[in-house]
């Protein structure tokens, strides 16, 4: 299929392209949001787009949340992908579909969250996590290598990207002592978050190889940590409030289908795999994208996904192996990103102990996290 759209200001290496189109809510003024799939710098409107061209599907997008289309079988989310790229490529339906775009209003969260379990799948974040907070200790669990270590986090306080933070108060270790006030030590964590769809039952894991059946799309997601009421509580039940405050994910979803060039193999595995995460006779599930961290407007981090030990596909397997049911709208985050290099680290306690930075985030500062894939094939010359 042609990456050349008919949306005006729109060519083929655009990162809003047709090889893109993620999904979002939208609202403008007082109005109620809705479902829209974002095309440049404008959205297109899901419900009424296939209330016209293919009305079957319009009650799956006529909510505000992705949670009906989510319930599908994937059949059905690759169907309404193929029937997008070609309407926004087709000359013929332009007269039908360009009066339903829009400039993009006020962003929301597209999908009603359900389950959020955040995992640790950077050795190289693991690894420096571990030399500051146990520096007289191996930095890698004994575990790490042999599974993909998570927690559940606090699915209430997960907000769309551009919700203002509150500075979280706890515990926290003062010398010899305790205090309680606000955290010190507030910091960001850059990740990759998966949604979630068709659910399965109780008792039912997720096959690596069945993986791509289940999850919908891929956002960007921030785990806000305060790292002083973190080190004081971790052990030895693991993050509790220094998580649980707040979570950001982006306001678009993307389709796992436009990753299908971007698949890249994993790092080299150094230690056996038990069978249900290993994935040596399957296609890579490992991911080429590269994420931009901006700290008040200056670029202070490029974090590589491709460098993660763990993918998705392992993640969920993980995640379901004990038999834990899944369900529409779920998510699950890769845990914070970081590579070998001092300034690719995805959190400021990785940056300010390498010198990168020098502090923590104050009262004020604004995050941005990116990302993005190389262009498509056809863009590239």
């Amino acid at each position: 299929m042609s990456l050349v759209t008919w949306v005006p200001g729109v060519d083929a290496g655009h990162p809003y392209g047709v090889h893109n189109l993620p999904y979002g809510a939208v609202s403008t003024g007082d109005g109620a949001s809705r479902l829209v799939v974002r095309i440049g710098d404008v959205a297109l409107d899901l419900a009424r787009a296939c209330e016209r061209l293919l009305p079957e599907l319009a009650p799956l997008v006529s909510e505000p949340v992705l949670n009906p289309l989510l319930a599908e079988p994937a059949t059905t989310w690759r169907r309404l992908r193929v029937a997008l790229r070609s309407w926004l490529t087709d000359e013929s339906v332009r007269p039908v579909v360009e009066p339903l775009l829009a400039p993009i209003g006020r962003t929301h969260l597209p999908f009603s969250l359900g389950d959020y379990v955040d995992f640790y799948a950077s050795e190289h974040h693991a690894s420096a996590i571990g030399r500051i907070f146990r520096p007289n200790s191996p930095p890698l669990p004994e575990n790490w290598k042999h599974l993909p270590i998570g927690y559940h986090g606090r699915s209430g306080t997960v907000v769309v990207s551009g919700t203002p933070i509150a500075r979280p108060h706890g515990q926290r270790r003062v010398g010899d002592g305790v205090e309680v006030g606000p955290s010190l030590r507030l910091d960001i964590e850059a990740e990759v978050g998966f949604v979630l769809g068709a659910g399965t039952r109780l008792g039912e894991p997720v096959a690596l190889a069945d993986a791509a059946e289940h999850v919908f799309g891929v956002c960007l997601v921030n785990d806000w940590s305060a790292r002083d009421l973190q080190a004081w509580e971790y052990v030895p039940l693991g993050p509790f409030l220094g998580k649980s405050f707040a979570t950001s994910v982006s306001p678009w979803v993307v389709p796992l289908d436009a990753f299908h060039n971007a698949r890249t193999p994993p790092p080299p595995r150094n230690v056996p795999l038990a069978s249900y995460l290993d994935d040596a006779a399957l296609p890579p599930w490992g991911l080429d994208i590269a994420l931009e961290v901006e700290l008040n407007g200056t670029v202070v981090s490029r974090p590589p996904f491709p460098a993660m030990y763990w993918t998705a596909a392992q993640m969920l397997a993980h995640m379901t192996v004990n038999g834990a049911s899944i369900r529409p709208g779920d998510l699950f985050a890769s845990g914070t990103v970081s590579g070998p290099e001092p300034d690719q680290a995805g959190s400021l306690m990785e940056l300010s102990h390498a010198g990168v930075t020098s502090s923590f985030l104050e009262d004020g500062d604004e995050v941005v996290i990116r990302g993005g894939c190389p262009p498509p094939q056809a863009a590239r010359s």
